[in-house]
């Protein structure tokens, strides 16, 4: 158990820290030892457990707020421990503050920094903590922290503008299912039952149009328990399951448009990724390896193992390892060949990464400028679909008289 005690010594310093004991007794047996009379000991326990205490509570605003402050404390001479307990007053976030008191638990300890980073793939992605692990390493923790902080920024400010861009589609998109399911439970069902009790035949079309509408409307609760069912357990397959996230995969990097958006997005990744995997110290095959998992695409995570495990490991340069990938873009590939040479593999790479983020951006916009009418279109297809298929029965019926 963690204990925060503050205590004055023989000329009558305050002074105040934390000890890890098994009870109070044995935390004042320890001040004791350092000759220091306290005046207050906190027990810093924590409550809950784990992943499910911290997970989902930690958001990338966090986070760059973390790397930024560290990154800024450790420049101006703060050691680590002090700049963790600072950060933890600071924190409103209750999540981050539990993880920050773990991350203080282990620095006590005389733990590794970056080890409480590693117990939380699911926030902390491998990246994260092996950027953290080579950078205690090598010394450059401050370094690494402003770039941490700095590529975070780029990342959800990238993420935060493909959202913008995708808002108006989604909602053409959730305003077409919207009417759609208005007119087939409403509408439809009670304009097919004024039809059957007249004895009216209306046209072929019309009767399948009418039927599906008396099936949905009559069977709406299960339809949509059944509809939601699929939803979710689609989601989970598609982003939680290896085969899912594979088909997931295959379908974006073929389907036309999507494609080349898919394909800048997964670029933009690997070399933003292994730039700063390589200036934080770490060696290349790790940081193809580290790279590889967090790139996205399937395709380029097996091209970069190969680089990593039948390229570099057999004793190729950078660059002809990437020359025998045909999946990566030329100019990809003789940059990384050019600037190894150069000896400046790092800096170019991070240029390219903000061509990418820049690139990607245009292709977003043209894409959505593909999908609006795209959408128009199909929503006022179904809702002509509908309205033949009422109207063409009215008018037969007023013809008739």
């Amino acid at each position: 158990m963690l204990y925060h005690y503050v205590a004055s010594d023989k000329t009558g310093k305050v002074v105040e820290g934390d000890t890890d004991a098994e009870n109070l007794a044995q935390t004042l047996k320890f001040l004791s030892s350092k000759e220091l009379r306290p005046v207050t000991v906190t027990s810093l326990e924590k409550k809950g457990g784990g992943v499910l205490r911290i997970f989902g509570g930690i958001t990338v605003t966090d986070k760059v707020f973390l790397t930024k402050y560290l990154a800024l404390m450790l420049r101006v001479g703060t050691d680590l421990l002090s700049a963790v307990n600072i950060l933890i007053g600071d924190f409103e976030n209750p999540a981050m503050r539990n993880f920050l008191i773990e991350v203080r638990e282990n620095l006590t300890r005389g733990l590794p920094f970056h080890q409480a980073f590693g117990k939380y793939p699911a926030i902390f992605p491998a990246t994260f903590s092996n950027l953290i692990k080579a950078a205690e390493a090598s010394g450059s923790l401050q370094q690494t922290f402003e770039d941490l902080s700095v590529s975070m920024s780029r990342e959800a400010e990238l993420r935060s503008r493909i959202r913008s861009a995708m808002v108006y589609p989604v909602i053409l998109l959730v305003a077409a299912f919207a009417v759609l399911v208005f007119l087939v439970t409403f509408a439809l069902p009670k304009i097919a039952r004024v039809f059957a009790e007249s004895g009216i035949n209306p046209p072929f079309f019309s009767r399948i149009v009418f039927g599906a509408g008396l099936f949905i409307g009559d069977h709406i609760v299960v339809i949509s328990i059944l509809f939601v069912g699929l939803l979710a357990g689609g989601l989970y397959f598609f982003v939680r399951t290896a085969v899912g996230r594979h088909m997931l995969d295959g379908v974006l990097s073929r389907t036309p448009y999507i494609q080349a958006v898919y394909r800048e997005v997964a670029i933009q990744r690997l070399v933003s990724t292994l730039a700063l995997l390589l200036k934080a110290g770490l060696p290349i095959i790790q940081a193809i390896e580290v790279t590889a998992d967090a790139v996205g695409a399937e395709k380029f995570r097996y091209a970069l193992l190969r680089i990593a495990h039948e390229g570099l490991a057999k004793g190729l340069t950078i660059g002809e390892a990437f020359r025998r990938e045909a999946v990566f873009p030329k100019v990809l590939v003789n940059l990384v060949a050019i600037s190894e040479k150069a000896g400046h593999l790092e800096e170019v790479l991070q240029t390219l990464g903000e061509f990418y983020a820049t690139s990607i951006d245009a292709s977003i916009k043209s894409l959505v400028a593909i999908l609006e009418p795209i959408l128009i279109m199909c929503m006022g297809g179904i809702v002509v679909l509908i309205a033949l298929s009422i109207i063409v029965p009215i008018y037969q019926l007023t013809t008739q008289f």
